[in-house]
């Protein structure tokens, strides 16, 4: 990996934002978001807890104050589809779809969003590094 000596910032980790590849893992996104909404809409939870939970994986976030490698590694794991499939699965084989599945569901459905709108998983370089391109000012880069 391509270390720029001035910015410090990877130069191989910035994929054209006009990519076909991101443009489908953009779209990818947006397809799982209206899933997880319509799929939510059918356990008959409320939409109140939907709102109070949305933003509850960028808590993640918080990892950031530790140093950049650790934001990253903390931010990824709460925003990678791992987790609250394994929520979802556990939520079936235990009969417990009354809390567990709505939770999976709006968990995925935050990071499905975020994909959309071109946040996606992180690189220790930063928090602007992720592997949709970079975000922020620079997008164009």
């Amino acid at each position: 990996m391509a270390i720029t000596s001035e910015a410090r910032q990877p130069t191989n980790l910035v994929p054209a934002r006009s990519s076909s590849v991101v443009l489908l893992l953009r779209m990818e996104g947006l397809a799982v978001a209206v899933i997880t909404a319509l799929l939510y809409a059918r356990t008959g939870a409320s939409w109140w807890l939907f709102a109070a939970l949305w933003l509850t994986p960028d808590l993640s976030m918080l990892g950031y104050l530790a140093s950049p490698c650790r934001g990253a590694r903390v931010y990824n794991a709460f925003h990678t589809y791992l987790l609250p499939m394994l929520l979802a699965l556990a939520s079936l084989v235990l009969h417990a779809r009354g809390l567990l599945l709505p939770i999976a569901l709006i968990w995925i459905n935050h990071i499905s969003v975020d994909r959309a709108i071109g946040y996606g998983l992180k690189y220790a370089e930063g928090f602007r590094w992720t592997h949709l391109g970079r975000v922020g000012k620079a997008n164009q880069a």
